[in-house]
């Protein structure tokens, strides 16, 4: 694979685990997981993850996918590069994974001592790569070791970051957000 393939096939697979955290801030609100409760004086998770947020977040990180699904061909003869399609699997785990890193992210932010909002550097941005990831392998093993090749798994740790710092810096810019990071 060329450097273009790759860059092409590492921000194809990943977005359907790229959405669900932003679908879930414009969906915000409803019911903590947490529920309000405490551990060690601080909340467990924080208002900020609501269940409402997480089940949008799946749904619109798997929808993604299954429109993925359909222009896979198009897409892949435009670009003159092979792009995978998603397993049904991979469909709901990538984006379930993107959000149980975030919400680990949150207890971990808890129990550091960390305020909702506050900057963890490299959690913030990697949490739900992680997780994602995991999920992918778990879900569908061949197909994972197929898609995510260590060049792509680089582009993917090295990219990241820098997407997730623009697409904050949009949210906070349109009202979305309460910090730019």
């Amino acid at each position: 694979m060329g450097v273009f393939e790759i860059v092409a096939v590492a921000l194809w697979a990943m977005l359907p685990a790229y959405v669900p955290n932003n679908a879930a801030v414009l969906a915000g609100g409803g019911r903590p997981i947490d529920g309000g409760r405490t551990w060690n004086g601080r909340r467990v998770l924080g208002d900020g993850k609501t269940w409402r947020g997480t089940a949008t977040g799946i749904l619109a990180g798997a929808a993604l996918g299954l429109v993925l699904n359909a222009a896979e061909p198009s897409v892949s003869d435009l670009l003159g590069v092979s792009l995978p399609a998603f397993p049904v699997g991979v469909l709901f785990a990538l984006p379930a994974g993107a959000m149980l890193g975030d919400i680990a992210a949150s207890f971990l932010k808890r129990r550091t001592g960390r305020q909702r909002g506050a900057a963890f550097p490299g959690v913030d941005q990697l949490d739900f790569v992680v997780f994602a990831l995991l999920f992918a392998f778990l879900a569908a093993p061949d197909w994972f070791g197929d898609v995510f090749t260590l060049p792509v798994v680089a582009v993917v740790v090295v990219v990241t970051p820098l997407l997730h710092l623009v697409t904050n810096g949009i949210a906070y810019g349109l009202g979305l957000k309460d910090e730019p990071y």
